[in-house]
Parts: C-alpha cells; sequence; structure tokens
C-alpha cells in the first residue's frame, strides 16, 4: 500500500484489514538543542514496513517487572522525528494521536502494548509521535530551545493536520491523548498558543498539567547536569560531548544527585520522578497550563492505585520505615507529616496511597475542574493479580486494556498477570473510540469518575 504524504510517497503494510505505515517522516532529522524543521521532501516511494528508530534513551527497568511491552527497547538512529500510522481504510474518519509516557526520559510509540490495530479496527486512524527525550528534549541551555519535546509533539500535530486526510482521516476532528508523561504533555497543549487548534478533543491517563518546572528551577538544574557532564551550561558545550556521553550523564541523574527540584512554594512538582519535565516562561508555556486551558471537551482520569508500579517490584513498599517515607515525602512535599499521618496501613503502604493521590488522583480532578470544555472522568480500578495480586491498579495497568493489546503484557509477573478481561478491554476501547468521535465516552461529564473495574 502506498499514500502520498506532504514530503513524499511512503509504503506501508496491510495486515487484518488495517495498514500500518511505520516510521513516517514529520521533520527532518534533528539539530541537537533546536526546533523541529519541516520534512524536506524525498524522491521515490519511503519504505514505511519496519519500525523506524526512536529516540536516544537509556534502558529503564522496574526491577523484576517486565515493562517492556509498554517502554519499548531503544533503537538507535538519527532520523527519529517520526510517526506511526494504523488506518483502516476510509474517508474522514476520526483521528487520534497518541503522545507515549516514559518520565520525559524513555519510550517510544513502537512499543508492543502500543500496537494500534484494535483502535484503527474501531473506527480510527491512529498516528503515535516520537519525540525527543531526557537531555536532549527537556533540558534548558542557553542558546539552544526550551520545551524541545513539546515543540516536537506540536510539529507532529501540524503534520497530521496537513496529511490525516491522507491515510483517511478527518484534519478536523483529531482527539490528542497520552499516558504518564503522555499526559502531562497533553495537559501542556492544552495551554499552549502554539497547539491552539491543532486538536478538537484530548483525553489524559494519568497524568496532569501541574508537573511543570519554573525556568530558574530547571536552569539550576541543568548547571549540574553540564558539571557532571564536564562542560558549560550551553547548547554549544553540550553538542561538544556525543549523545551517547550525555546519556551516561543522564542515566546518573536520579535521586540524590537530581539535587532540589522544589519550586517557592515548598513542593517539587515532578514529586521526586524525574527531573526532565516541561518548563514554563518561554513561547511554549508562557503561563502555567492551567491558567490558559483551551475549550475543548477532555476525557481524564487515574487508576487507584498508581504508585504501586513504583513500590512494589522494588519490595520498597515492605521496606519503607517510618521515617524512611517521612523523609523521603518530606523532600518533595512540605505537609510530608500530615499527609501520612492521615494514609492507612504500613508506612510503605501510606507512603504509595499518599503519593498515588498527590502525583496522580488530586491534580487530574484539579484540572478537571479548571475545564472550560466539558471533562469526563474516570478511575481505573480493576487489579492486576501479579506480584502476589499486590501490584493492583498500579500505574500503566490500564493502556494494554486501551490499546486491545493484553497479550502483550500477560504473564504471572506481567503487568496485566495472568487472564486479564477481555471484555474490560472491549469496553475502553470503544469508550475511547466513542469519545475521539463524538466527545461523549459514554457517561455524563460530571465530577464524579466511571469507574472501570
Amino acid at each position: 500500500m502506498e499514500t502520498l504524504t506532504s514530503a513524499g510517497r511512503v509504503r506501508g503494510i496491510e495486515k487484518d484489514g488495517v495498514t500500518r505505515y511505520l516510521g513516517v517522516p514529520y521533520a527532518d532529522p534533528p539539530v541537537r538543542f533546536a526546533p523541529p524543521t519541516p520534512r524536506t521532501p524525498w524522491d521515490g516511494v519511503r519504505d514505511c514496513t519496519a519500525p523506524g528508530p526512536n529516540a536516544p534513551q537509556p534502558v529503564r527497568a522496574f526491577g523484576p517487572l517486565d515493562m517492556s511491552p509498554i517502554l519499548g527497547s531503544p533503537r538507535p538512529g538519527a532520523d527519529h522525528l517520526t510517526v506511526d500510522v494504523w488506518t483502516p481504510g476510509g474517508t474522514d474518519l476520526p483521528v487520534m494521536v497518541f503522545v507515549h509516557g516514559g518520565a520525559f526520559v524513555a519510550g517510544e510509540p513502537g512499543a508492543p502494548g502500543y500496537e494500534g490495530t484494535a483502535l484503527a479496527r474501531a473506527g480510527v486512524v491512529l498516528v503515535s509521535v516520537t519525540y525527543r527525550l531526557g537531555i536532549e528534549g527537556f533540558l534548558p541551555l542557553a542558546g539552544g530551545a526550551t520545551n524541545i519535546g513539546l515543540r516536537d509533539q506540536i510539529a507532529a500535530l501540524e503534520w497530521v493536520r496537513d496529511n490525516a486526510a491522507a491515510f483517511g482521516g478527518d484534519p478536523g476532528n483529531v482527539t490528542v491523548f497520552g499516558e504518564s508523561a503522555g499526559a502531562v504533555s497533553v495537559g501542556c497543549l492544552l495551554g499552549s498558543p502554539p497547539a491552539r487548534g491543532l486538536f478538537r478533543r484530548a483525553i489524559t491517563q494519568s497524568g496532569n498539567a501541574e508537573m511543570v518546572h519554573s525556568l530558574p528551577v530547571t536552569q539550576a538544574f541543568a548547571g549540574r547536569v553540564a558539571a557532571e557532564l564536564g562542560v558549560p551550561a550551553t547548547a554549544e558545550g553540550f553538542r561538544s560531548r556525543s549523545v551517547e556521553e550525555a546519556l551516561a550523564v543522564q542515566a546518573r541523574m536520579v535521586g540524590p544527585a537530581v539535587g532540589d527540584m522544589r519550586e517557592p512554594d515548598g513542593s517539587d512538582p515532578g514529586f521526586g520522578l524525574g527531573a526532565f519535565a516541561p518548563v514554563v516562561g518561554d513561547d511554549v508555556l508562557p503561563q502555567p497550563p492551567t491558567a490558559a486551558l483551551a475549550e475543548v471537551d477532555v476525557l481524564l482520569g487515574w487508576n487507584s492505585e498508581e504508585f504501586r508500579l513504583y513500590t512494589v517490584p522494588f519490595g520498597t513498599i515492605d521496606a519503607l520505615t517510618a521515617e524512611q517515607a517521612g523523609a523521603a515525602l518530606g523532600a518533595v512535599h512540605p505537609r510530608a507529616a500530615e499527609l501520612l499521618a492521615a494514609a492507612e496501613g504500613t508506612p510503605g503502604e501510606r507512603y504509595t496511597a499518599v503519593l498515588t493521590d498527590l502525583v496522580f488522583g488530586a491534580p487530574t480532578r484539579r484540572l478537571a475542574a479548571a475545564l472550560p470544555g466539558r471533562a469526563h472522568l474516570y478511575e481505573f480500578a480493576w487489579r492486576s493479580p501479579s506480584f502476589g495480586g499486590r501490584l493492583g491498579a498500579c500505574h500503566g495497568l490500564e493502556l494494554p486494556f486501551v490499546f486491545g493489546t493484553l497479550p502483550t503484557c500477560t504473564g504471572p509477573d506481567a503487568l496485566a498477570g495472568e487472564d486479564p478481561p477481555a471484555a474490560l478491554s472491549a469496553e475502553m476501547t470503544a469508550a475511547w473510540v466513542a469519545f475521539a468521535r463524538t466527545g461523549d465516552p459514554g457517561w455524563a461529564a460530571s465530577s464524579e469518575p466511571h469507574r472501570f473495574a
């Protein structure tokens, strides 16, 4: 199958009634620490039948839990500003544009859990976006662009506007959706002037519009990264070192090495999960996203036990003492003692429950209340049986249900455990597609979330 895009012809491959085009360029190969530029046209037909490279990244591990179906595997290559497209054929179909998660340092649209056949067969054109990560995508440096990863996403949405019809999609009916860091990205796009008019609806899964840093805090972090790399905190300085050298430093900039990322109010918007994130104070985000939200319909929600992904596989939930829990939470939030005292269970269980609400539940509810358009809330509460049932309704678990890719995450200690309910997956896929088609996922806009269990 061949299709003509704005930069040239691409060849895809048809399977199970869906044609997929993998690694379709939406911009030129990136210049480090510079904004994306429109794709230079090519001659002939570009083969898009196999996955292209993804953004430079280290391998991210979750102890004995295999997260590769969600995070994918690094595939280095310079020409990685691409999209993957799945289309069932037809005309004027709703378009869904997916922004993957991975704490802004990992992930890729080609991960097995994001295979787009089920969504496409349900009647949408699915577009999944590769964007720059970590140092290359979210570190503000003197002489370089800011919010580079968000600029990549906006360039991809512009490509969708110009090319959706070539794949059977309606460029006037675009829903942008993302999970985790991808949902934070969507929250930022909702408040970004350059993204205005590029999408009609939005979905945030386990992310919000608050996980952004001020420029001064992130510039101080950039200075610490530069010192570790042995260069000035400038784009020119970082370009003097290879991407591989930068990645090696990035992998070390975790835990205490990150340093203090708290804002003037005493809280760290990233809650210690990572220092790489969008920044406020440039043309992409001139003000906090929640102060400038677009008037579009939004479907948004969280999982009941999000933070168990970070504490159960590593054994942290059992190992934490009360003192350790207090110190860890106190490093990112000024009311740590009060919040932990109000929770129930062991110190590790209290810590896990408090961070589930701080990072995911509460900011999602605040975003819903602030939206000028309709807000359809959901809560994903089905509990994974993995790790003796303790993994629960953890972060990322809803993804294979939404994408209809449960077999990729099924196994004794896989994310979804053994024999996850296919009926629940069908229900969620249908709800996401219905929202993309009409703005109605099947339940009313309300402050009470629809529960998936």
